[in-house]
């Protein structure tokens, strides 16, 4: 019995790590004024279905704060990679935010992109 849960557990993490990571490819960051900015993030992740799909992404602070989410509603198996926005408040003292995306097995892991902010507020100065 107990070599029978062995192989089956044995079989089952392939098919659990087939999908890998959620990984960020790229951000677009526009500042709408004052404090708000509009994320453009595209993410890839290869999407089996409800049990193992990129659920969300997320906007960090340098210290690791969440600043906003992007909640995933469902997979994308057929849309890969994927882009999707959200506007959100940033801190006039933040600079530079780190964008993560999570999927259900590996949660966050992937590759994440750090973008610098600061430009768009230099932008609004002037």
């Amino acid at each position: 019995m107990r070599n029978v849960l062995l192989s089956l557990l044995l079989l089952l993490i392939p098919a659990i790590s087939l999908a890998g990571e959620a990984d960020v490819l790229s951000a677009e960051v526009e500042h709408i004024g004052g404090d708000l900015y509009r994320f453009k993030v595209t993410v890839q992740h290869n999407d089996e279905g409800w049990e193992h799909f990129a659920k969300a992404w997320e906007v960090l602070s340098s210290d690791g704060t969440k600043l906003g989410a992007r909640i995933l509603q469902h997979p994308h198996i057929n849309e890969q990679p994927f882009t999707r926005s959200m506007t959100g408040t940033i801190p006039k003292q933040i600079n530079k935010v780190t964008i993560r995306a999570y999927d259900l097995i590996h949660e966050f892991g992937g590759k994440k992109l750090t973008i610098d902010i600061n430009k768009d507020k230099q932008d609004d100065i002037n």
